[in-house]
C-alpha cells in the first residue's frame, strides 16, 4: 500500500502542488493539509482520494505558491495609524520605530477571503487524479515485487512439505522403535497382540495425513487467490492463518527432530509472508 504521487499546476498568478503519500494501514486514515481558502472543497477531495486508494495511512497536501503580483493580505491602514497614535502618547519615538511596533499588533494585517475560481478547482481535481494515478502505478510496481516474493515463499513451503511427506514413514518407524526399546528396557513380558493394538492407537495420534492434505490445499488456494484481479489482502491474510495452523499441528505431532527442523523452515517462510501481507490491499 506504500506509494507516492505528485502533480504541479502552473496558473497565471500561482503554482499549486499536490502530493499524495500512502503507507500501510488496515483502514483508510487520511490526513489533509491545505490553505484555509480551499477547506470548503476538502470533503470533495477526500471522497476522491478514498475511492481511489481504499486503504492506507494517506497524507494529502495541497501547497500554493504565489508567483504573480496579487496578494490576499493587505495592511489595515486605519488600525495601524491608530496604533501609532496611541504609541506616541506612551513614548515619543521616531515614526519608523512606531510603525515597526504597530505592524506587529493584532489586526494590523487582514486577509481577504478569496473565492475559489471554478476553473482553478477543475484544474486541481485533474491534478489530484494525476497524482493518484502516479501513486497507483507505484503501488502496482511494488505489488509485482511482492507477488514474486509470495510465489517464491509459497513454493518453498510446498517443497519443504514434500520433504515432510518423504520422511514421514521414516518418522513412524522411529517412533515404533523408541517404544519397543522402552519396553525392552523395562524388562517386562508383554502381550504382543495387546502391544500392537496400543502401538496402532499411539501411532494414530501422531498421524499427520489430514494436516498434509489441508496444508497442500491451503497453499494452492493462496496461489490461486494471489493470481486474481480483485483486492485480496485480507483474504490472503486469512489463508495464511490457516496455513500456519496446519504447520503448527504438524510440528506438535511430529515427535521427530528432522521433521521439526522442516517445520521451523516452513514457519520462517510463513512469517515473512505475513509481514509482507501488511503491504497488500
Amino acid at each position: 500500500m506504500t506509494g507516492f504521487g505528485k502533480s504541479v499546476i502552473q496558473l497565471p498568478n500561482k503554482k499549486i502542488t499536490i502530493e499524495v503519500k500512502s503507507l500501510n494501514s488496515k483502514n483508510l486514515d487520511l490526513n489533509a493539509r491545505m490553505p484555509g481558502q480551499y477547506r470548503e472543497k476538502e470533503l470533495q477531495l477526500r471522497t476522491t482520494i478514498a475511492k481511489a486508494l481504499v486503504r492506507g495511512k494517506v497524507d494529502f497536501g495541497l501547497y500554493v505558491e504565489i508567483t504573480g503580483e496579487e496578494t490576499t493580505t493587505i495592511i489595515n491602514q486605519a488600525v495601524v495609524k491608530e496604533y501609532m497614535s496611541q504609541l506616541t502618547q506612551i513614548h515619543n519615538a521616531e515614526a519608523s520605530d512606531l510603525l515597526k511596533m504597530a505592524i506587529r499588533m493584532p489586526d494590523a494585517l487582514k486577509t481577504e477571503r478569496e473565492e475559489i475560481n471554478p476553473e482553478e478547482f477543475i484544474a486541481i481535481e485533474k491534478a489530484l487524479q494525476e497524482a493518484l494515478v502516479a501513486l497507483e502505478n507505484y503501488r502496482i510496481d511494488e505489488g509485482k515485487a511482492l507477488e514474486n516474493d509470495f510465489t517464491t515463499r509459497i513454493l518453498n513451503i510446498h517443497n519443504t512439505l514434500q520433504e515432510v511427506i518423504k520422511i514421514d514413514p521414516e518418522r513412524i518407524e522411529a517412533v515404533k522403535e523408541r517404544l519397543h526399546k522402552a519396553i525392552e528396557e523395562l524388562k517386562e513380558d508383554v502381550d504382543e497382540n495387546r502391544f500392537e493394538q496400543e502401538l496402532v492407537y499411539y501411532i494414530e495420534k501422531y498421524d499427520i495425513t489430514e494436516e498434509k492434505v489441508r496444508l497442500t490445499n491451503h497453499l494452492d488456494y493462496f496461489s490461486k487467490t494471489l493470481n486474481t484481479n480483485e483486492s485480496n489482502g485480507k483474504k490472503l491474510g486469512f489463508i495464511a492463518q490457516e496455513i500456519g495452523r496446519e504447520i503448527n499441528t504438524i510440528g506438535s505431532k511430529s515427535n521427530y527432530a528432522p521433521m521439526q527442523q522442516l517445520v521451523v523452515q516452513m514457519k520462517d517462510e510463513l512469517e515473512k509472508i505475513k509481514e509482507q501481507l501488511l503491504n497488500v490491499l
